[in-house]
């Protein structure tokens, strides 16, 4: 049985992740493409909350299972900013390198390192209006002074996770698909998914 998952999503990063992860036996697109459709404010106060909303709002548009993500960097140092707010922790179109460099001038003020950080990935299953279940992955690291590594996106390239030398942006599409916040999540999203099959 092909289950067939919509992303609520432009991001091709994104979507590109959870094909991977979900493998064979999942057909996963995305709002590319999807013109008319408006964007939803994420006013929740928590990553869960507005993977909530992204998924309800989607949900009322398209008949197949939505699936939303909310998901973000939690840095102790900053008492877990940015946060919610780390895609536009530099301001509201920033791209991942501003939002880097905020985050390491702001590191910067703190005492001395290590920074110990997390990525955090909320998901919500959605259908026809109605939220069917959440998921949380979380993964434990700490942010490094100086950017390595090209793969990935977002924070990756600061972001070191707990028992390797590597930073996200430093691994292999495969390996931070094996230990990732949004990797956890999504196989906990796959389990339920094939279970009810």
């Amino acid at each position: 049985m092909m289950h067939q998952l919509l992303l609520a999503t432009r991001n091709s990063h994104k979507t590109r992740e959870f094909a991977e992860i979900l493998g064979d036996g999942f057909d996963v697109r995305d709002l590319t493409g999807v013109a008319d459709l408006p964007a939803v404010a994420e006013t929740g106060a928590t990553f869960g909350a507005n993977a909530i909303l992204k998924a309800l709002e989607t949900s009322k548009h398209f008949q197949e299972h939505i699936v939303a993500d909310d998901s973000g960097l939690e840095v102790d140092a900053l008492q877990g900013a940015p946060g919610i707010l780390s895609a536009r922790y530099a301001g509201e179109h920033a791209t991942d390198a501003a939002n880097i460099a905020k985050l390491l001038m702001e590191l910067a003020r703190q005492n001395p390192p290590p920074y110990p950080a997390r990525f955090h990935c909320s998901l919500a299953l959605a259908q026809a209006g109605k939220i069917l279940r959440t998921f949380d992955g979380i993964v434990e690291g700490t942010i490094v002074e100086t950017p390595r590594g090209r793969a990935g996106f977002g924070y990756d390239p600061v972001f070191q996770p707990l028992g390797f030398g590597q930073t996200f942006g430093e691994l292999s599409a495969a390996e931070k698909n094996r230990i990732s916040h949004r990797a956890r999540a999504i196989r906990l999203l796959r389990a339920a998914l094939l279970a009810k099959s």
